[in-house]
């Protein structure tokens, strides 16, 4: 498992919360508490997704693409798992081992059964839900 998914989320309610005000990659990334670079790379892949956009400039940073009541929780997963990764199974297990030999067939089965329920749960909240119950705890 890996944080993509989180620091996206992270990601797309502070530039919700900025209601069009584009937002640099080095303040995202003080939010987050982690190096601008990855932010950097994450905004990458949202905008592949169409989910994020740029403005060039001065005074330019990191924008929604689209309104955050209209981005799904599931948008953003999907677009952070590109490789179908987050939830990957060990390559190169002993094939002479029964266990081995049969272990990522019958896991990739389980683990796509629980992809598929996640991505339902993903599809219910929006980023702008999310900020709203975010909101709601300061």
């Amino acid at each position: 498992m890996n944080t993509r998914f989180s620091v996206a989320t992270h990601i797309l309610v502070i530039l919700h919360c900025q209601d069009g005000k584009p937002v640099s990659s080095d303040v995202i990334a003080q939010s987050v508490n982690t190096h601008p670079a990855l932010i950097r790379r994450i905004l990458t892949q949202l905008s592949r997704a169409g989910l994020t956009q740029s403005q060039l400039g001065a005074g330019g940073g990191a924008l929604l693409a689209r309104p955050g009541s209209t981005i799904t929780l599931r948008d953003v997963y999907d677009a952070v798992d590109e490789d179908g990764d987050l939830l990957g199974v060990h390559p190169g297990p002993n094939p002479d081992c029964p266990v081995g030999r049969n272990i990522q067939q019958t896991l990739r089965g389980e683990i796509s059964e629980a992809v598929n329920a996640l991505r339902i749960q993903l599809s219910q909240k929006t980023i702008a839900a999310l900020a709203g119950d975010i909101l709601a705890l300061s």
